[in-house]
């Protein structure tokens, strides 16, 4: 691999905008930086742990990567698993040697004409999230230098990954207080009709009515003070009832 390859993956990976993209989208791009920057690299995965400790091969720039990666989690061993499991590079430059230690995946792989492989892991903090495996149709097809320049570019790309995850959990707890916050304010809406329509009624009695209807008709307390909300808002002045 070249200087400039290395440093324009590096580069590319520098720019990352999380914002921009999905998890999903995330992963894939980073796979595809890095296949790019190893010229023998034919194919990319990346393997990540769910919260079951189990290994996954979500995201792939071929639809064998897959396919291949499955055979490792079926039997348990493979390069990807000891690359994630033990935090280390493992490269396989002849598959065929590699057939003692991984033969399920080493069956895969050639059917598929695999015949070298680099595994790199994905490190967060002190913790292995995953491996991103890169597989060749050629003996020899990852270098010392491949595999020097693969442990900079997985380091980026796990701290890529660890930002995209952190992005995408801050954006789905925010989204989820503002829903809180709509659902909050429309309940308060329709508490504050059902009151101007009853005077006598207390703010916890008008919840209280609120609720009962929820349970009573099986919907959501937020859409029964939407109905109500709306109802009142429609035919405020033909005499309609505003109450759930």
């Amino acid at each position: 691999m070249s200087q400039d390859a290395r440093a324009e993956a590096l580069r590319a990976l520098g720019r990352f905008l999380v914002a921009e993209r999905s998890i999903g989208d995330t992963l894939l791009e980073v796979s595809q930086i890095t296949t790019n920057a190893m010229p023998a690299a034919e194919m990319a995965g990346i393997a990540l742990v769910g919260a079951d400790g189990k290994a996954t091969t979500g995201v792939f720039t071929d639809d064998a990567a897959p396919e291949i990666d499955e055979s490792q989690y079926r039997s348990g061993r493979g390069p990807c698993l000891d690359a994630w499991r033990q935090k280390r590079v493992v490269r396989i430059d002849d598959l065929s040697d590699a057939v003692d230690r991984y033969p399920e995946f080493m069956k895969a792989a050639q059917a598929h004409g695999i015949q070298s492989t680099l595994s790199l892991p994905l490190i967060a903090g002190d913790d292995g999230i995953g491996a991103l495996n890169l597989y060749a149709r050629v003996i020899d097809g990852f270098s010392e230098e491949d595999e020097q320049v693969g442990v900079d570019l997985a380091g980026a790309a796990s701290i890529v990954l660890a930002n995209a995850a952190a992005y995408w959990q801050a954006a789905q707890l925010s989204e989820q207080l503002s829903e809180a916050m709509k659902s909050r304010a429309v309940i308060e809406q329709a508490k504050g009709m059902l009151m101007a329509q009853t005077p006598h009624l207390g703010p916890d009695d008008a919840f209280d009515l609120l609720r009962r209807a929820s349970q009573r008709e099986n919907l959501k307390l937020r859409d029964i003070a939407q109905r109500i909300v709306d109802r009142r808002s429609s035919a405020s002045g033909d005499g309609a009832t505003g109450r759930p």
